[in-house]
C-alpha cells in the first residue's frame, strides 16, 4: 500500500506544478504593474496624447518658427544662415541665448561653418559669443556626464582648460556688443566648472541684470550656481528663487524659479512635500505667470512642464491635463530630463502624466 501511494504522489507531482504554474500566470497578470500601465497608457491615448514612441527627447517644446531649416543648413555649413538667425532676433535677449545655446553646440561638433565666418568677419560680435558658448559646450564634452568619482584626471584636465580659454572669449564677445548679456549668462557654466567664490558670482550677476533684468537663462543657470549641488546651498538657491520669483512680472516666467529650487533640493521618497500650502501657491503663481506669458516665449514649455508634474503630484489631474496638451511630444525638461536620457526620460514622463490622464478619463466615462 505505501509503494502504491508513493506511485500515486509522484504521479501526481507534474498535476501539481502545472496547476501551481497557472495559478502563478493568474496572479502575476493580475496584479501586474504593466496591468496597470498599459491601462494608463490607454487613457491617455483616449485624450488624444501621444505614446512613448512620439515623444521628442531633444527639446522641451517646439523651436521658434523657422529654427530648425535654420540649424539644418548651418549643419550643413551654410554660416549665413546662423548670421541671419541672429542678427533677426536682435535685442530680444531670451530669443538670442537660445539661440546662441544651439549654434554653439552645433559648432562643438564641427566648427567648419564657425571658422568661415570669423574668415569672412573676424569682429563680428555674434560670431564670437556662438565662438564662446561652443568653447564651453566642448568643455562639458570633455568632461563628460559622469560624477566626478568615474571622471578621469585627463577628462577634468581638458574640461578645466577649455574653461579658461573660453573666459577670454567671453570677454571678448562682451567687448564687440557691450548690450548683451549673452557673454555673461555662457560664464554662469564657467563659474560652475571652476568654481568662481560667491563675491564673483555677484558681479558676474550684476552685469546681466544690468543688462536685462528678468533674462530666464540667465535665472536659470544663477539658480543652478546658488544650488546645494555646486556653489550654495538649499537655503541660499530657495532665498534667490523667492527673490528673483517676486520682482518679476507676470508673464516672464521666472515663477519656475521656486519650483526648480524645490525640486533640486526635495530628497523625499512621497509627494507629500510636493503637496503642502506652499507648494500649492507656488504651482498657482506659475500658472498664471504662464497664462500671462507670450505664447511664442521660446522657454514658456519648460515652465509648463514642471507645473504639470506638480500639478499631476497634487492631484489636481484636470489642471495637470491641461498643462501636458501643452508640451506633449517634448519631452527634454525638468523634472523628466534628471531621469536619464531618451527612453528612461520618455518612460518617466508617460508614467506621471498616464496617471493623470487615467483618472480625468474615468470622471468623463
Amino acid at each position: 500500500m505505501t509503494v502504491v501511494l508513493w506511485i500515486l504522489a509522484i504521479l501526481a507531482v507534474p498535476t501539481l506544478i502545472f496547476f501551481g504554474w497557472l495559478a502563478w500566470v493568474f496572479l502575476k497578470e493580475f496584479f501586474s504593474p504593466s496591468h496597470d500601465e498599459d491601462a494608463a497608457a490607454e487613457a491617455a491615448e483616449k485624450l488624444g496624447l501621444l505614446p512613448a514612441d512620439r515623444q521628442n527627447t531633444t527639446y522641451a517644446g517646439p523651436l521658434p518658427t523657422g529654427w530648425e531649416a535654420v540649424l539644418g543648413r548651418v549643419g550643413g555649413g551654410d554660416w549665413q544662415a546662423a548670421a541671419e538667425l541672429l542678427r533677426g532676433i536682435g535685442r530680444d535677449w531670451d530669443r538670442r541665448s537660445m539661440a546662441v545655446a544651439l549654434l554653439g553646440g552645433l559648432a562643438a561638433e564641427d566648427d567648419a561653418w564657425l571658422l568661415a565666418w570669423e574668415t569672412a568677419h573676424p569682429d563680428d560680435p555674434d560670431a564670437a559669443v556662438v565662438r564662446a558658448t561652443s568653447t564651453v559646450s566642448v568643455a562639458g564634452r570633455i568632461r563628460g556626464a559622469k560624477r566626478a568619482k568615474y571622471t578621469t584626471e585627463e577628462q577634468f584636465a581638458g574640461f578645466h582648460r577649455m574653461l579658461h580659454r573660453s573666459r577670454d572669449e567671453i570677454a571678448r564677445a562682451a567687448a564687440l556688443n557691450p548690450d548683451d548679456p549673452t557673454p555673461y549668462v555662457t560664464e554662469i557654466s564657467v563659474a560652475l566648472g571652476l568654481g568662481y567664490p560667491h563675491s564673483e558670482m555677484d558681479k558676474l550677476w550684476a552685469e546681466i541684470t544690468a543688462r536685462a533684468p528678468h533674462h530666464y537663462e540667465g535665472h536659470w543657470w544663477a539658480l543652478q550656481y546658488w544650488c546645494k549641488k555646486w556653489r550654495g546651498s538649499e537655503r541660499l538657491a530657495v532665498e534667490f528663487a523667492e527673490q528673483a520669483a517676486a520682482k518679476a512680472p507676470l508673464g516672464s516666467l521666472l515663477t519656475v524659479l521656486p519650483l526648480i529650487a524645490h525640486f533640486e533640493h526635495d530628497e523625499s521618497d512621497d509627494a507629500e512635500a510636493d503637496r503642502t500650502p506652499e507648494m500649492v501657491a507656488r504651482v498657482d503663481a506659475g500658472l498664471a505667470d504662464a497664462a500671462a506669458a507670450d505664447p511664442a516665449h521660446p522657454r514658456l514649455p519648460e515652465l509648463r512642464h514642471l507645473l504639470a508634474y506638480y500639478l499631476s503630484l497634487q492631484d489636481r489631474d484636470e489642471m495637470a491635463i491641461e498643462q501636458f496638451r501643452l508640451v506633449d511630444g517634448h519631452v527634454s525638461a525638468l523634472p523628466w530630463r534628471y531621469r536619464g536620457s531618451g527612453a528612461d526620460m520618455t518612460a518617466y514622463y508617460c508614467k506621471i502624466r498616464n496617471s493623470s490622464a487615467q483618472v480625468v478619463a474615468a470622471t468623463t466615462d
